[in-house]
């Protein structure tokens, strides 16, 4: 199982960023997937999930700006962040079928 993100960097406050993780190694159309972030001296945090039938859900300090998406033909797993704020800024990881990414970096910053 391998699970790649991408799409990170460096954004003003207001700005937007899509993540994309390329999936590999499993049945990627029957699998939740979830993606998680890391902020500077945070823990782990759920952001969004989306299950095999597209069915979505968020965390409350993401819901109405982050947008979770799937393309099952190209088994990747896409987040779209808008109105991005300081609080943000973290490591961002897809998570599916037991296994956890590498990371792409958000940053947050004016």
């Amino acid at each position: 199982v391998q699970l790649q993100a991408s799409g990170g960097g460096l954004v003003q406050p207001g700005g937007s960023l899509r993540l994309s993780c390329a999936a590999s190694g499993f049945t990627f159309s029957r699998a939740t997937m979830n993606w998680f972030r890391q902020g500077p001296g945070k823990g782990f945090e759920w952001v969004s999930g989306i299950n095999s039938g597209g069915s979505t859900s968020y965390a409350n300090s993401v819901k109405g700006r982050f947008t979770i998406s799937r393309d099952n033909a190209k088994n990747t797993l896409f987040l779209q962040m808008d109105s991005l704020q300081l609080e943000d800024t973290a490591m961002y990881y897809c998570v599916g079928s037991g296994t956890r990414g590498q990371g792409t970096q958000v940053t947050v910053s004016s």
